[in-house]
């Protein structure tokens, strides 16, 4: 008898037979950017600010050992049995006084806690979206949205963004478009508050547009609202369920103002959509956590919640400053980034000379990572754009990460400017306080503006940098040669 592990075979008829038995949709099905990066945000070397990581060492370890041990003393047969697919009572009591916190009224009956905001998404395009369905959602998009959505083969619309969030003139063309090729869309997907990756705010005025296209159309929204809690600076603007919650479904997570670790997060449905949503979720994974349910049912009994979450949008606030200082130090004078007034991200835009995908790889040789813009479309825009997470590191980590990423896109400016003859010297970059003609804000020492006349969005009111066939270069110096060959030709 042989005990050796057996190695997997990899021989290409292996591969072709495995190959014909996969599903037809494992063909469109893409990999998330955070996976993808998620090993090196575990090596101690690198400074990713890849990840969407909140600060879980904030979280007292006493604090942690003594919830547990109320959950094992009062509660430890039912925290390790199975529970029900529509999650504890006391949870959805729970998420009802969360959503409170941000002047929504829902009734906890109307609840389906889900395993993260990730499975929350996925019940949604499960119960819905048929191969071919439209979904409307903004350019850019969350990346880890993308691959849910390819997943289920939707034909997904990007609605490009400015500094005010989704353009609403722009919505209104492409569901134009769509009635005079006889489809309709299934949902719009937003993130209104602190976007990801963008960082921008729909405001007030579009929320109310949009919720009023909706109601005209009879069309779902899908509000993901991770970050509405987490606001540094402005006053909260109402939620799109809290202005008129006839057709949105809301979706909320822990992971932001709790714990990634926990897995929970939680839909808002109408009782008919959410009939097919607890379907769905016991089709999938039967129920939630148990143990993570009445860890945080223990968690919101034991004391002023909101403190916590309030302790955190300071740590993030001064990490955002600090990230913000960072790019006007060390960025080219041609990029721009937003100011997100909450949230944990935001979007810099390079020269359209430059290819973040590319400049990825140079990165990480010098031990610094981000998630670079295509990751946000789903047809190849956003080259020459990148995201940029300040929650996951420190004020010190963020100030080197930002020298060492400027360091890499200078040297791509220098190749620029060497190749074509033109000046790519770099210079002090520019801060806009939201994507678009801005001031510079709190935590930003450059001048204010962004590239003229445009968004600091691709999709936005710039135009979308990279080939029109959204088609990427092949490495940095086929990049750079591209270029200079059509601004040549």
């Amino acid at each position: 008898m042989n005990d050796q592990p057996r190695t997997p075979r990899t021989a290409a008829h292996e591969i072709e037979r495995y190959g014909a038995l996969f599903a037809q949709r494992t063909r469109v099905m893409k990999s998330s950017a955070m996976r993808d990066l998620m090993a090196l945000t575990a090596r101690d070397d690198i400074i990713s600010f890849s990840g969407g990581l909140p600060d879980t060492s904030t979280f007292a370890p006493g604090f942690f050992t003594e919830l547990m041990g109320r959950v094992a003393a009062d509660s430890v047969a039912r925290a390790l049995q199975y529970g029900p697919t529509e999650g504890l009572s006391d949870v959805r009591d729970v998420i009802a006084t969360v959503m409170a916190a941000e002047g929504m009224t829902v009734d906890p009956d109307a609840i389906l806690p889900t395993s993260g905001g990730q499975q929350a998404l996925d019940l949604v395009c499960k119960i819905l979206i048929d191969p071919g369905d439209v979904i409307i959602a903004e350019a850019p998009t969350s990346p880890g949205a993308v691959p849910t959505f390819c997943s289920y083969e939707a034909d997904v619309i990007q609605i490009p963004m400015d500094r005010d969030g989704m353009r609403i003139d722009r919505l209104r063309e492409a569901l134009a478009r769509l009635d005079r090729e006889g489809r309709r869309p299934k949902f719009i997907y937003t993130i209104p508050n602190f976007h990801n990756p963008a960082g921008v705010t729909l405001s007030l005025e579009r929320r109310r547009e949009l919720l009023r296209i909706a109601g005209e159309r009879e069309l779902l929204v899908l509000e993901d609202n991770p970050y509405g809690l987490l606001r540094y600076e402005g006053e909260p603007i109402p939620s799109l369920f809290s202005l008129d919650g006839d057709f949105v479904l809301y979706a909320g997570t822990f992971s932001k103002i709790l714990s990634p670790g926990v897995r929970i997060g939680w839909l808002v449905a109408p009782p008919p959509v959410l009939r097919q949503l607890v379907l769905g979720k016991g089709s999938a994974d039967l129920c939630s956590s148990s143990v993570s349910q009445f860890f945080i049912a223990e968690y919101f009994r034991s004391g002023p919640w909101m403190d916590y979450v309030r302790s955190l949008s300071e740590l993030y606030r001064r990490r955002r400053d600090a990230m913000l200082d960072a790019l006007a130090e060390h960025f080219p004078r041609e990029a721009s980034w937003t100011h997100p007034a909450g949230g944990l991200f935001l979007w810099a835009t390079m020269p359209d000379y430059i290819d973040t995908t590319d400049l990825l790889a140079r990165a990480i040789e010098e031990r610094v990572a981000f998630v670079p813009g295509r990751a946000a479309f789903v047809d190849g825009r956003g080259g020459s754009s990148m995201r940029l997470n300040f929650s996951g590191v420190g004020e010190e980590e963020i100030r080197e990460g930002i020298r060492r990423l400027g360091e890499v896109i200078r040297e791509q400016v220098a190749l620029y400017g060497t190749l074509t003859g033109r000046d790519g010297a770099p210079g002090a970059g520019r801060v806009a306080s939201e994507p678009g003609p801005a001031d510079s804000g709190p935590g930003g020492s450059g001048p204010g503006g962004s590239r003229p006349g445009g968004s600091g969005l691709p999709g936005g009111s710039d135009p979308v940098e990279g080939d029109a066939d959204g088609a990427a270069p092949e490495g940095p110096l086929d990049n750079v040669r591209h270029l200079t060959r059509k601004r040549a030709g």
